[in-house]
C-alpha cells in the first residue's frame, strides 16, 4: 500500500508540473509572473536541469561516497560539446548529441581511470586538477572553438524550430523535465542494480568488498562513468535551454554548489538532492532581487552591505541547515515522519 501511495503521488506531481504551463498559477516570491509566462517556465526548467544535475552528484557522492572537486567537467562537455559541433559541421542535433555523449563516456574513463587509483582527498585534488585544466582550455580558446570568455552562442541550423526562441520556451520546459525523469529513473536503476549495492558497499567497507572477492575499482571506474555520462546529457540540455555555453559551467566552484545542494537536500538521498537542487536554485535567482531591492537599500551600513550580497545570504542558510538540520531536509523529514508514526503496542515496554 505504501508503495502503491508512493507511485501514485510521484504521478500525480509528474502531471501537475507538466501542465503548468498550460496554467495560470502565481507564486509570489517564487515565480517572477505567472506559471505561463516565458521567465517563470525558464527559472522552473533551469530548477529541472540542475536537479538532474545534483541526481547525477549524488550517484558519485552519495552512493558511491567520492568526492568529487571535477564533475562540472562533464556537464561542460555536453554543453561545450554540443555546441562546437553545432557551429563547426551541419549534423543535426539528435546525431551531434549522440557524438556528444559518446566523447562524454570516453571523457570520463580516462579521468576515472586515472583518478581513481588514489583515494580520499588525493582523489578529490586529481578531479579539481582535470577539471581546472578544463576550465583552462575553455577560457583560453583554443582554435577559436569556445568563443574564450565571451562563451559559445548556440549555432540554431540544426536545432528544431520548436526548441528555438522565448516563444517556444514552454517545450524547453518540456525537454528539461523530461531530462529530470531520465535521469531520476537511471539513478533509481543503478542504485537498485547489483552494482549499485555494490557501490553502497564499497563505500562503507573497501576492504572488506576486496577480501570477499569484489573488484572495488572497477565498481567506481562504472559509477563514475555513469554519474559523468548523466552530467554531460544534462550539459547539452542546459545549451538549449540557455542558447549558448558559459565558461562559469566548467569552473570548480560549480561543482562546489553541486556539493552544496547535495548535502542541503541530504546526502544518499535522490529525492533530497533534487529538493536541494530546486530550492536553491531559486533562492540563487530570487536573492539575487532581494539585494538590490530598495528594502535593503534603506539599511544602515552594518546590514545592507552583508545582505546586499546574494552569496552571504545562501551561505547563511546553508549554515542554519547544517547545524539545525543534521542530515539536510530529507534527514528533517524522515525524523518529522517518524514522530508522527503510532508507536507499536507493548514497543513501550
Amino acid at each position: 500500500m505504501n508503495r502503491t501511495r508512493t507511485l501514485l503521488g510521484a504521478l500525480g506531481t509528474l502531471v501537475l508540473l507538466a501542465c503548468l504551463p498550460l496554467l495560470a498559477l502565481p507564486v509570489p516570491g517564487v515565480l517572477p509572473g505567472y506559471t505561463y509566462e516565458p521567465g517563470s517556465l525558464q527559472l522552473l526548467a533551469l530548477c529541472w536541469l540542475t536537479a538532474a544535475l545534483a541526481l547525477s552528484y549524488h550517484l558519485l557522492f552519495g552512493l558511491a561516497g567520492l568526492m568529487s572537486f571535477g564533475h562540472a567537467l562533464y556537464f561542460a562537455a555536453g554543453t561545450y560539446g554540443l555546441a562546437i559541433v553545432l557551429d563547426r559541421t551541419d549534423v543535426p542535433l539528435l546525431p551531434a548529441a549522440a557524438l556528444v555523449l559518446v566523447g562524454g563516456i570516453a571523457l570520463a574513463f580516462v579521468v576515472g581511470a586515472v583518478s581513481l587509483r588514489v583515494t580520499g582527498i588525493s582523489f578529490a585534488m586529481v578531479t579539481l586538477a582535470f577539471a581546472q585544466a578544463g576550465n583552462v582550455l575553455v577560457r583560453r580558446d583554443q582554435g577559436d572553438l569556445t568563443g574564450g570568455e565571451e562563451g559559445l552562442a548556440l549555432a540554431t541550423a540544426g536545432v528544431p524550430d520548436a526548441l528555438v526562441g522565448v516563444v517556444n520556451t514552454r517545450n524547453l520546459y518540456w525537454l528539461a523535465l523530461a531530462v529530470l525523469v531520465l535521469v531520476y529513473l537511471v539513478v533509481l536503476w543503478i542504485e537498485r542494480s547489483r552494482a549499485g549495492h555494490m557501490a553502497a558497499a564499497v563505500r562503507e567497507n573497501e576492504v572488506r568488498v576486496r577480501i570477499i572477492g569484489g573488484r572495488p575499482y572497477l565498481t567506481k571506474l562504472v559509477v563514475f562513468v555513469l554519474a559523468a555520462s548523466l552530467a554531460t546529457v544534462v550539459g547539452m540540455a542546459y545549451l538549449l535551454l540557455q542558447s549558448g555555453a558559459s565558461p562559469a559551467t566548467s569552473t570548480a566552484d560549480f561543482t562546489l554548489t553541486l556539493l552544496v545542494m547535495v548535502v542541503l537536500g541530504g546526502v544518499g538521498s535522490r529525492w533530497g538532492a533534487v529538493v536541494g537542487a530546486v530550492l536553491y536554485t531559486v533562492l540563487d535567482q530570487r536573492l539575487a532581487e532581494l539585494a538590490h531591492s530598495d528594502a535593503v537599500a534603506g539599511l544602515p551600513a552594518v546590514l545592507r552591505i552583508p545582505l546586499s550580497e546574494p552569496m552571504f545570504l545562501l551561505g547563511t542558510c546553508f549554515i542554519l541547515v547544517v547545524i539545525f538540520l543534521p542530515g539536510g531536509l530529507a534527514g528533517a523529514a524522515e525524523r518529522l515522519a517518524a514522530r508522527r508514526r503510532p508507536v507499536p503496542e507493548g514497543a513501550a515496554a
